[in-house]
């Protein structure tokens, strides 16, 4: 039974500048919509905005105004069975849509979108649950978010994000990789391992703490490597300067895909340190998943979304967070036992569990129940 789908997102990068702009949440909703466009039996129709960080808060307000007239008359075009919305940012207009439709609402929620601690947005989140047909949380712990926040129960189901399995063959041979990066950064990897975290820069990925707490008790001759930039990217360089291992940890900013697929290629070891931040949350943690697609297992908080992404001794460990001493143990034990053997088991794992062929399935598979 075909299903129609009308998507509609303010997260995509500007057309003629993609690689500058995208991040986690951007990656994952093109992907999806390349999978879903490709499977039997759905057509899929779009109404996006295209914009980079610098100005999207401004082009979502105006986005979500002309949503008011623009998803009504698309509705009425296209006839959808189902309208996806992207977040709980772009599903905010439902509760203004007047009349009675046929069409089933579905959202999809990432974390933040959920716990955005502002009180007007807190107290209007129950009125958008109240008029969705369906919910799809990345984890777990999103999903109860949800529930905390009004979300009836039976409405929500947890399902992953997932990833794009075939730029695993763009990747390159790690000696390559490993050669390129040393020729960027300026450092020198031989005999070293090198120890990765990609992410925003933002209080609840840890990263000041990391380098302040964890990084030092390390025994093992790692270089760490952070890529990404944000709020949080001045303090982070205050950690370093304060470091005694300075030297060994690059701070490198957002950089380009080519430095990216090669630091995945050539990173040892995914770390992702996340710490609890109140009104934030990690819904699922796609770099966890870029990661082991190129076999780099990850050591990580047992935090939030983290929890579904990580199976412990398959694709890497989740330790306590804020337990510089375990964390800084656990990195030692991989990097100096199980580490070729953890780095095959996390590819077959998440090409398995988290490809988006597989994963999309579930998508089109929930979004027909909730029109049954």
């Amino acid at each position: 039974m075909e299903v129609k789908i009308l998507y509609i997102s303010h997260l995509h990068p500007p057309k003629n500048e993609p690689l500058k702009n995208i991040g986690g949440m951007q990656n994952v909703s093109m992907q999806m919509i390349d999978t879903l466009s490709k499977k039997d039996h759905v057509d899929i129709e779009t109404i996006i905005l295209h914009t980079s960080w610098k100005w999207i808060g401004i082009k979502t307000f105006f986005f979500l105004v002309t949503l008011l007239w623009r998803l009504p008359a698309a509705i009425k075009k296209h006839q959808p069975d189902v309208v996806l919305f992207s977040s709980m940012v772009t599903a905010s207009v439902v509760p203004f849509l007047l009349g009675k439709r046929k069409t089933s609402f579905v959202t999809i929620n990432h974390g933040q979108d959920v716990t955005l601690p502002f009180f007007l947005y807190q107290w209007y989140l129950p009125k958008v649950f109240k008029k969705l047909q369906g919910v799809i949380s990345v984890s777990l712990a999103t999903r109860q978010a949800c529930i905390d926040r009004g979300m009836p129960p039976e409405i929500g189901v947890a399902l992953p994000n997932g990833f794009d399995a075939s730029r695993v063959k763009i990747l390159p041979e790690k000696s390559d990789a490993r050669k390129l990066l040393e020729e960027e950064f300026n450092i020198d990897l031989k005999g070293r391992k090198l120890l990765l975290s990609v992410g925003r820069q933002v209080k609840r990925k840890g990263h000041e703490w990391f380098i302040r707490e964890v990084f030092d008790k390390i025994e093992s001759d790692v270089i760490f490597l952070l890529i990404g930039d944000g709020p949080e990217h001045e303090a982070i360089k205050s950690a370093k300067m304060e470091s005694s291992l300075k030297q060994k940890v690059i701070i490198a900013g957002r950089q380009s895909d080519e430095i990216l697929d090669a630091a995945y290629a050539g990173a040892d070891l995914f770390v992702m340190p996340n710490v609890p931040v109140k009104g934030d949350m990690e819904g699922f943690g796609i770099v966890l998943l870029e990661a082991n697609r190129a076999g780099v297992p990850a050591v990580a908080a047992d935090l939030e979304g983290i929890k579904d992404v990580i199976t412990q001794g398959v694709n890497g460990y989740r330790v306590p967070h804020g337990d510089a001493n375990q964390f800084a143990t656990k990195i030692d034990e991989v990097l100096q036992g199980e580490l070729e053997e953890l780095s095959k088991k996390a590819v077959e794992f998440v090409e398995n569990t988290f490809s988006w062929d597989s994963v999309a399935d579930r998508y089109v598979s929930f979004l027909r129940s909730v029109n049954e």
